[in-house]
């Protein structure tokens, strides 16, 4: 512990020293940096007057300051020791603000390119300083969204005047289980390809959409120009937009409406529904064909069922001529309508009398429908105007759908309609994350993969184009496997395979491989592990797999509560294993868990704007806009029963080391100060499930400072934490980390979490406190106990423990003496102790001491115990502190299980 202290001691020195070599000076904005007082975080010297002049490289550039909330100068209206920053590079400039006392500034940003900070500070009453991050203020940059309130607006930044240029944004539409979103755009109008190559073909400014996580769920399409996009919807509980701006032309912009609604389900669903030929819900664009008679009234367009203009007719009357519909998204096909037309310029009859069906997931691979060994020939129309439904045999899984008449009466003519259903319209049947990407590529894994440096992403379903190969081309049967961790629990139904292109962009039948049967096991640990079994063998079942490498194949299956789930291939195509997968399946009942952490590929910062964050949030009827963080290993879940709702993570061997975060939505521009007021119970028998709980700041650039923290056992109670948020011109998150250093008992659980503007600050920086508050500090590190210390201690100490009248006798060699009643350190001060059995750990704060005039030397040990000089820490509640002058409350514990916390 003692050697711990000493390194950790020399580090920070390290880093004061290193910021405090010079006070003021030019500094370049091209790049970020920090600026602090000298000393940070140690108290500044007396005498000073710095002065930083902050230049951006370019003229119409501007620079913005963020202060660090451990901020802390003389406060007698900053007329002693203050910073002020001016707008300009001399103090003729306009003053910004002149700031001191310990609430740290806003944001500020300067008008041009220049800004001039000055510190000043007389000869008595030193602080810790500041640290203040200057970069240039980027308009646009903070343009990122999640969206998970019921419905809400998205638009492009500025709107609806015209979006700044060269912006890269991604808006996430999360929907709930059992729930359908869709997103209708308003308002269009994005710079246009001026020699468009074809659909899809924007070249400056665009629109993506996607079906999933951005460039990692299937792309639903890119749009430039002024046509609206048409309406669209997710198949796996997340939808997308990337927006893109180049340098040069802005337009006006876009906005659009989502909405999500609840969804109906039951064991006697019929997956029959008409998928908007019809309607029009499927748009104009998504309708194609190979060719369309030269006169264009004969158009794809036309191709709607019942529409009273004409049809669809090809060029040329040949069965090479196909008609395409994409549904955007990946749907259950199981019928088709058709219809033929009477030509309203010479009355006659045309007619489809059979076809053929092709099916794809990407447009590129497809797949002619058999039944059986042979191709399908549907038995289409005997007129022109009467209604024939072909019922699928079989229901196939496809994106695309193309429909190639056989034979024709007079000429091919052609109306239609498809019907179908959403593959999670069946009771538990939610994707779980493999095509959407909300499982990260670290919880795919696999007994082998034939390429060593490829990802594991390959591995989900549609969204790659490539797959997942096991190292030997020809394994044994029932060796190799495929895993996917769920992250938590879960009730699985059932899963979908797909084959895959070994060689990309090859189509020769060496190069597709499939699977053609598997066996299915899953495990709640990943160690222990059941296979489905048969119900008439009572053996391992044998799935049905893949018949074709592109089109993929639902497998059901009886409930099963699993959160880890391996597919082991028992037989496969001549070109080896090759299989991409998803899992279905829904929350175990009476349990809401949090969706698995968003990927890292998205950008920016979440908000939603319906959201209001500064109410009360007690997760009775919502998770109010706080998701799962992007980076985190272990996810919330969110405990409903008879006491209310929480969120909690609990001890465990698979918890061990791992990192539970939360995220608010943003926190607005100019927003605060707040206070972030939350309950939490923290407990864990010590050195079997010793926990913290911490409280962040992220901004724009996801750099994070550590306003709260918390650690080991604070008993079976709920307490009230508080800590200030600060305010900034730039929208800012609010991270929630909950973390176990082992995994054998304990749990963190949090409610009612609020951003408070009416609290005082004042009361927002006192100490957390239960709904009945013990006096001298009922919350000690580990259930340790805490002492007084005033004067000189005997060997043999009397510890009183925090919850009760008894007492204790520890035996401390030579305990250390604290001379002096008085303290001069300020905000955020922490002494670090180490003795022969027992560490020590101090803290206090102005608001806990009465202060008077002394300096630091004031606070001094004997008897050659280890003293290091304080460093700062944030008001981290692990320690207790008697509110009388003259008494310190000092935490004691021994030294190997402080330094675990640590």
């Amino acid at each position: 512990m003692c050697y711990f202290i000493v390194l950790l001691s020399s580090l920070l020195f390290h880093n004061v020293e290193n910021s405090s070599k010079s006070c003021g000076g030019q500094v370049d904005a091209s790049g970020a940096g920090y600026i602090t007082t000298p000393g940070y975080p140690l108290e500044y010297p007396p005498h000073q007057n710095c002065r930083w002049v902050v230049t951006a490289p370019e003229p119409s550039q501007r620079v913005v300051l963020n202060f660090n909330p451990h901020f802390e100068l003389e406060k007698l209206d900053c007329r002693y020791d203050y910073v002020e920053i001016r707008d300009g590079n001399s103090e003729k400039a306009d003053l910004l603000g002149k700031h001191c006392s310990n609430i740290a500034p806003p944001a500020i940003i300067s008008s041009g390119p220049v800004l001039l900070i000055r510190f000043v500070s007389d000869y008595a009453h030193q602080g810790a300083g500041f640290s203040l991050r200057y970069e240039i203020f980027k308009t646009g940059s903070d343009c990122s969204r999640n969206f998970t309130s019921q419905n809400g607006i998205i638009e492009s930044p500025g709107f609806p005047d015209k979006y700044p240029h060269n912006l890269e944004c991604s808006f996430i539409i999360i929907v709930p289980p059992a729930m359908d979103l869709t997103l209708t755009f308003l308002t269009f109008d994005l710079e246009n390809d001026p020699l468009p190559g074809g659909e899809g073909d924007c070249k400056y400014d665009w629109l993506e959409v996607w079906d999933g996580l951005p460039q990692v769920g299937p792309l639903i399409g890119r749009y430039c120009g002024t046509k609206i996009p048409p309406e669209m919807t997710s198949s796996t509980g997340i939808l997308s937009l990337s927006f893109h701006t180049d340098m040069a032309v802005a337009k006006d912009g876009f906005s659009a409406r989502y909405n999500m609604t609840h969804k109906e389900v039951s064991d006697t669903f019929h997956c029959s529904n008409a998928l908007g030929l019809e309607s029009g819900k499927i748009s104009d664009d998504q309708i194609t064909a190979s060719s369309s008679f030269y006169d264009n009234t004969w158009l794809p367009r036309q191709a709607r069922l019942n529409n009273n203009n004409n049809a669809w007719t090809p060029n040329e009357d040949s069965s090479k001529e196909f008609i395409q519909v994409d549904l955007h998204v990946l749907k259950v096909l199981t019928g088709i309508a058709t219809q033929g037309a009477v030509s309203k310029e010479t009355q006659k009859s045309y007619y489809v009398i059979t076809f053929k069906l092709e099916v794809s997931t990407n447009g590129e691979d497809w797949m002619v429908y058999r039944y059986g060994k042979n191709h399908k020939v549907f038995h289409a129309n005997t007129d022109s105007t009467e209604v024939v439904l072909n019922r699928i045999p079989l229901p196939v899984l496809a994106r695309f759908v193309r429909v190639r008449p056989q034979t024709w009466k007079t000429g091919i003519a052609l109306r239609l309609e498809l019907y179908g259903c959403q593959i999670t319209d069946a009771p538990c049947s939610e994707m779980q994350g493999m095509l959407s990407g909300l499982l990260p590529d670290s919880q795919i894994t696999a007994s082998s993969m034939r390429d060593v440096h490829g990802s594991m992403g390959t591995a989900r379903l549609v969204a790659s184009r490539s797959g997942w190969f096991p190292s030997p081309t020809q394994p044994l049967a029932g060796e190799e496997w495929l895993q996917v961790d769920l992250g938590v629990p879960k009730t699985v139904r059932g899963v979908i395979t797909q084959g895959v292109r070994t060689v990309e962009g090859s189509t020769s039948a060496e190069n597709r491989a499939f699977v053609r049967k598997y066996r299915v096991s899953y495990s709640l640990t990943g160690k222990d592990w059941t296979f489905i079994l048969d119900r008439k063998t009572s053996h391992p079942k044998i799935f049905e797999g893949n018949t074709h490498y592109d089109t993929p194949e639902i497998r059901r299956f009886e409930e099963i509560t699993a959160q880890f789930i391996r597919i082991y291939p028992e037989r496969w195509s001549p070109a080896g294993i090759g299989m991409r997968l998803e899992v279905l399946g829904c929350e175990l009942p009476g349990k809401e868990m949090f969706f698995t952490p968003i990927s890292p590929r998205t950008h920016g910062i979440a908000t939603m704007p319906c959201t209001t964050p500064w109410s009360l949030c007690d997760f009775e009827s919502s998770l109010c806009g706080w998701i799962p963080d992007s980076v985190s290993e272990l996810s919330w879940s969110l405990h409903s029963g008879n006491v209310g709702n929480f969120l909690h993570i609990e001890a465990s061997p698979r918890t061990e080391r791992q990192r539970a975060r939360l995220v608010s939505p943003a926190v607005g521009p100019e927003r605060g100060p707040l206070c972030l007021l939350f309950n939490y119970q923290l407990q864990g028998p010590e050195n079997q499930g010793l926990g913290s709980l911490r409280i962040l700041l992220r901004d724009n650039d996801r750099e994070e400072t550590l306003l709260w923290a918390l650690g080991g056992d604070q008993g079976p109670v709920w307490k009230e934490g508080r800590t200030i948020l600060p305010q900034s011109p730039k929208e800012y998150q609010v991270v929630i980390e909950g973390y176990f250093e082992h995994g054998n008992r304990g749990h963190i659980w949090i409610d009612n979490i609020h951003m408070s503007s009416s609290t005082e600050l004042e009361q927002c920086t006192r100490k957390s406190s239960t709904p009945n508050p013990k006096p001298h500090c009922s919350v000690c590190l580990g259930g340790a106990g805490w002492l007084k210390y005033s004067k000189a201690q005997s060997e043999n100490q009397t510890v009183r423990e925090p919850d009760s009248q008894r007492t204790r006798q520890t035996h401390a060699k030579s305990p250390p003496l604290l001379r002096g009643t008085r303290f001069c350190r300020a905000l955020f001060t922490t002494v670090l102790v180490c003795l022969d059995h027992v560490s020590l750990l101090v803290m206090w704060t102005p608001r806990n001491l009465k202060l008077s005039t002394c300096s630091t030397a004031a606070l001094s040990m004997r008897m050659g115990a280890w003293l290091f000089p304080p460093f700062p820490v944030v008001h981290n509640h692990l320690l207790c502190l008697d509110q009388v002058e003259g008494e310190v409350v000092v935490l004691a514990h021994p030294t190997r299980s402080l330094t675990s916390s640590l």
